[in-house]
């Protein structure tokens, strides 16, 4: 019965806090519209959810976010540079990174991840999901950039969506 009623907590209470920060205003009635917007879509989209979402590590998502949101900052930083100092230092490159990750959130994820840190794109996901086509801006090593991605981006999401059984 709380399933149906509530079908993704933790998604209600980020669609929530989302409508706050996109309003710029924390009132009663911005909370209230917040959550009542954070409870009903999870509700009238939940046939579009295969399965319920898993966060086995919640607290391993936000140190994930963290770093995410700091390597968008590094990122940016690197591109205005690269913008800069001409087109000579472009060297870029699709790159195939093969997956570990199963869960097609966790892909999700990492392929969002990828696009949005500056001078990096998720261009192409493999039928059988086990390769991701990745776009880098400047690529002078491409196994240098797979060990970044799944270093820094899968082996957490990894862990924090697929911990072993």
């Amino acid at each position: 019965m709380l399933r149906r009623l509530l079908p993704h907590p933790l998604l209600t209470v980020a669609l929530a806090l989302t409508w706050l920060l996109l309003v710029n205003s924390v009132t009663t009635g911005q909370a209230l519209v917040g959550l009542l917007l954070g409870w009903a879509i999870p509700v009238f989209t939940r046939r579009f959810w295969p399965d319920r979402v898993r966060i086995a590590r919640p607290w391993w998502l936000v140190f994930f976010l963290i770093k995410v949101l700091w390597d968008i900052l590094v990122a940016n930083v690197a591109v205005a540079a690269l913008i800069l100092g001409g087109r000579r230092f472009a060297r870029p490159a699709f790159v195939p990174v093969p997956l570990e990750l199963r869960t097609e959130l966790a892909i999700s994820i990492l392929a969002n991840t990828i696009s949005l840190t500056p001078g990096t794109v998720s261009a192409w996901l493999s039928p059988d999901r086990k390769t991701l086509m990745v776009h880098g801006l400047r690529v002078s090593d491409p196994e240098a950039l797979v060990q970044e991605i799944k270093t820094r981006y899968e082996r957490p999401l990894i862990y924090i969506f697929e911990p072993p059984c």
